[in-house]
């Protein structure tokens, strides 16, 4: 019996990243990368940032890798409040 191969996610590209996110610094882009997320990761950040928590549902949380993606993006909104 032949097994199909299961779709492993792939990471986002940097093209990708500035097509969810938008324009970002180079120090920020090189971040993320470093996380080597998937565009759905990427996503669901966007999503988080943009107040959409609720699309989540009760009992889905942020995932880690997300959640790393929005702890980069929001690193100079902490700054600035200083």
């Amino acid at each position: 019996m032949t097994q199909i191969p299961e779709e492993t996610p792939t990471h986002a590209s940097a093209a990708d990243i500035r097509g969810v996110l938008g324009a970002l610094d180079d120090e920020k882009l090189l971040a993320i990368l470093a996380l080597a997320p998937t565009l759905a990761e990427i996503e669901d950040a966007s999503l988080w940032l943009s107040g959409d928590r609720d699309i989540f549902g009760p009992g889905r949380p942020l995932g880690e890798r997300a959640g790393q993606i929005v702890a980069v993006l929001a690193a100079d909104e902490e700054d600035e409040g200083r």
